[in-house]
Parts: structure tokens; C-alpha cells; sequence
């Protein structure tokens, strides 16, 4: 690990103290916060850039590293369940039946967010390049999202709707709106503009 990047042996000391304090949990953001109370290495920095945002992805990057390290220990140890999430990070007393439950789930569904975290090479290896394209493909997608969220309302539709239901609804919309029956051309481009987003293979 490079030489500047505190070592989890270093973080973790710091993590659980605030962990404990919380009891009902905290943000990363307040978590963060509260680490750079303790250590340089995750204050905040000045102004935006491409090597800012690096930044800023290694101090998150690190800082679940050991959040999902800390929660092996306490499973192994039997001493608590840590439950990590986006918005909440919390330590839950160890019950027996909790920690059941939990590996049941484990094995049954495998954790692909825990095993990235877990791989440290995965931090020594993302240059800003590799996080700008990241970042891109995070926006591609939220916008697509808020697309199809946009093109459903055309319908008269939200999710959760499958395809079949999309379909349907088009049809009917297409029934409705046919200029042969009074509708519009424009509206009946409209509906073809939105099914072919919403179902591009066929409709």
C-alpha cells in the first residue's frame, strides 16, 4: 500500500470508538467527518478537481475497506454485527439468531459490493481515469433512470411495471390516440418515441 495511505491497523483503532458512540448509527459523511477530527489523511480538501475527486474516492475507498474488515472481526469474535450501507453505518449488539440469519443470507446471496471493498488492489490500481469513466458511467445511468421514470409518465405508468404491462398500455394509447379515431399524429409519435425507450428490442 502506498506509503501515504494510513494502514487499517491505524484506522480501525479510530472507527470503533465513533462506532460505539453512535449506537444508532451514522452516515458516512458524519463518519468521515469525525475521522478527520483524528487524522489528516481524511480531512476535507480545498477545491474541486480531477485529483480532488481521486481523493476523495481514496478516502472512501479506505475507509469501507475497514469497515467490511472490522465487520469480520466482530463476526469472528462474536462481538457485534456491523451493518454497512450507504446511508447508515451502524454496530449492532452480537445475537445469536441475528448472526444466523445473517450467514444464512451470506451464503444464499453472494456480495459483490463486500468482495470490492475487500480487495485492496482495487484501490491501488484506480487512477483518475479510472475514476472519471466511473463517475460517467454513475451519471449514465441516474440519467437513464430519471429517462425512463419520464417516459413511463407518458404512458399514464411508475415503476414497478413490467414489460408486458408496458406493452399493453401502449397499445391501448395507440387505440385511443389513432387519427383514424380522432387522435393525432404528433401524440401517436410521442407513444412510438417512448415504447421504443422503454422496450428498444420490440414493441
Amino acid at each position: 500500500m502506498r506509503s501515504s495511505w494510513p494502514t487499517p491497523d491505524q484506522i480501525i483503532p479510530l472507527l470503533e470508538p465513533i462506532l460505539k458512540q453512535h449506537p444508532g448509527g451514522l452516515s458516512e459523511y458524519a463518519l468521515l467527518n469525525q475521522l478527520a477530527e483524528q487524522s489528516s489523511f481524511f480531512a476535507k480538501s480545498g477545491t474541486r478537481s480531477s485529483s480532488q475527486d481521486l481523493s476523495l474516492f481514496q478516502r472512501h475507498f479506505l475507509l469501507f475497506h475497514c469497515l467490511y474488515l472490522l465487520e469480520q472481526q466482530y463476526r469472528a469474535k462474536q462481538s457485534g454485527i456491523l451493518v454497512i450501507s450507504a446511508l447508515e453505518i451502524r454496530l449492532h449488539p452480537y445475537r445469536e439468531e441475528n448472526e444466523t440469519n445473517q450467514a444464512d443470507a451470506a451464503l444464499i446471496t453472494p456480495d459483490p459490493v463486500r468482495d470490492y471493498y475487500l480487495d485492496i488492489t482495487q484501490l491501488q490500481a484506480t487512477s483518475e481515469h479510472d475514476l472519471d469513466e466511473m463517475l460517467g458511467r454513475f451519471w449514465l445511468a441516474l440519467a437513464r433512470h430519471e429517462t425512463r421514470d419520464e417516459t413511463l409518465a407518458l404512458l399514464g405508468l411508475s415503476d414497478p411495471v413490467d414489460d408486458v404491462t408496458i406493452r399493453k398500455k401502449y397499445r391501448e394509447l395507440v387505440m385511443q390516440h389513432h387519427p383514424d379515431r380522432g387522435g393525432d399524429t404528433d401524440t401517436i409519435q410521442q407513444l412510438n418515441a417512448a415504447i421504443s425507450t422503454l422496450l428498444p428490442k420490440s414493441y
